[in-house]
């Protein structure tokens, strides 16, 4: 399996987007500084994953999710899980 990964600076809010076979590794090299694209970044939450197949369908998830309309899918699918948690949060109040 890979893994096409979103994660968001809480420094400056912007998002990276990226895979890996090993998102749990991955996700510890950017929150010890060792990926050069975001150590200067840090902090680091990852905010979004889904799993892929193969390397071949991960490299293309990823390609579309940094696209104007992977971007708009992003934010929809962010969007309507934060609107459910906040559902179910006051539900339990």
């Amino acid at each position: 399996m890979y893994y096409v990964y979103i994660l968001k600076s809480l420094k400056d809010e912007k998002r990276y987007i990226g895979y890996t076979k090993n998102l749990k590794l991955r996700f510890e090299a950017h929150k010890k500084g060792k990926v050069e694209s975001t150590k200067n970044r840090r902090p680091l939450e990852l905010i979004y994953y889904e799993a892929c197949l193969n390397q071949q369908d991960a490299t293309h998830r990823e390609k579309y999710l940094k696209t104007y309309h992977g971007t708009m899918f992003i934010k929809q699918r962010l969007k309507s899980y934060l609107t459910g948690l906040i559902k179910h949060r006051k539900k339990k109040i």
